[in-house]
């Protein structure tokens, strides 16, 4: 940008915004085929100050993805592998007892992967609660304490955290509460044949594109207060509401469906996410507010892990994304 970002008038901003979108996935395009809706609600998060939960088969790129976002955002990245054997330790850090060169010894606090901007929490069912809350611990207080010494995380801080939906034996599901930590729970569809037959020119050639960068940090800051002052109707927010609140079977004015087949419906937290990544995606566009069909745009991805369904549900052969919809309707 020619002036300072703070200079800037906030239509202006937005207009920044949609270029720099257009950009961005141009760039991603580079190294990712297709995934264009997945990379798109990634994007929404991160502008949000939102985390993901990335459900998918192995070899869908969803590494691929995170790291070439980090790229074209100049922002830091790290990978950590969940295994059952991973101590909470290995994600924030470690103190070890040193000696000084004047002889006297003391502890030094050596930082573990959690500090970065971007951290992909690949497979997060696969190591134990107690590890698993270190992380998600990061991921809402943004902030480190190890030795009793708070360390506060770089920002923006993003945490996308995956899970196999297959070879569920030995895992660690997250408790419902942990999961509305996360903002988007995005599946990860196969590649359409024609989608597959680039994938596969692309990455058995010498083909190694160099990912340029879109986004700095201090833009990435300014572009996530942006989204806090985007103005919301209403009756949006009325909209918003009233799909949440009716998602709950201890409403008396839910629907019948919802008193069968869901144990427990989405709280407060799903209408804030609602909004916000209405707010993102209606800037992202060019627009200067929501409207409700920005919100279900984001409902799929939103309600997807706060909806419990209850055998009922699953007798019928009702799952979620259908309570959605009729939801919606």
């Amino acid at each position: 940008m020619d002036k300072n970002i703070t200079e800037i008038s906030d239509v202006e901003l937005v207009k920044n915004l949609n270029e720099k979108y257009r950009e961005l996935k141009n760039e991603i395009a580079k190294v990712i085929v297709g995934q264009d809706k997945i990379i798109e609600q990634i994007i929404i998060s991160v502008l949000s100050r939102g985390h993901c939960l990335l459900v998918g088969v192995p070899g869908l790129a969803k590494t691929l993805i995170v790291k070439t976002l980090s790229e074209a955002l100049d922002l830091k990245f790290n990978r950590i592998q969940f295994t059952p054997d991973l101590m909470p330790s290995d994600i924030t850090g470690t103190e070890i007892f040193e000696s000084e060169n004047n002889g006297s010894k003391k502890f030094r606090f050596f930082k573990g992967p959690i500090f970065a901007n971007i951290i992909l929490a690949d497979e997060i069912n696969r190591t134990p609660p107690k590890t698993q809350s270190a992380l998600l611990e990061a991921m809402q207080e943004h902030k480190v304490t190890a030795g009793g010494i708070t360390f506060t995380l770089d920002e923006p801080f993003f945490v996308l955290a995956t899970q196999n939906p297959i070879e569920q034996e030995g895992t660690y599901p997250l408790p419902e509460a942990q999961l509305d930590r996360f903002m988007f729970n995005l599946w990860l569809d196969y590649p359409s044949v024609s989608e597959e037959w680039d994938i596969i020119k692309k990455t058995t050639s010498l083909y190694s594109p160099k990912v340029n960068v879109i986004l700095s940090k201090k833009e990435i800051i300014e572009f996530q207060n942006l989204v806090r002052k985007v103005p919301v109707a209403d009756e949006v927010i009325e909209y918003t509401v009233g799909i949440v609140s009716k998602s709950r079977p201890v409403n008396g004015y839910s629907p019948d469906y919802i008193k069968n087949y869901i144990s427990w419906g989405a709280g407060p937290r799903a209408s804030q996410y609602l909004i916000l990544g209405a707010k993102t995606l209606s800037i992202l566009e060019g627009r200067f507010s929501p409207d409700i069909e920005d919100i279900k745009r984001v409902c799929n991805s939103v309600l997807r892990h706060r909806l419990i369904l209850n055998f009922n549900a699953e007798a019928d052969n009702v799952d979620v994304l259908e309570i959605i919809k009729r939801l919606l309707e």
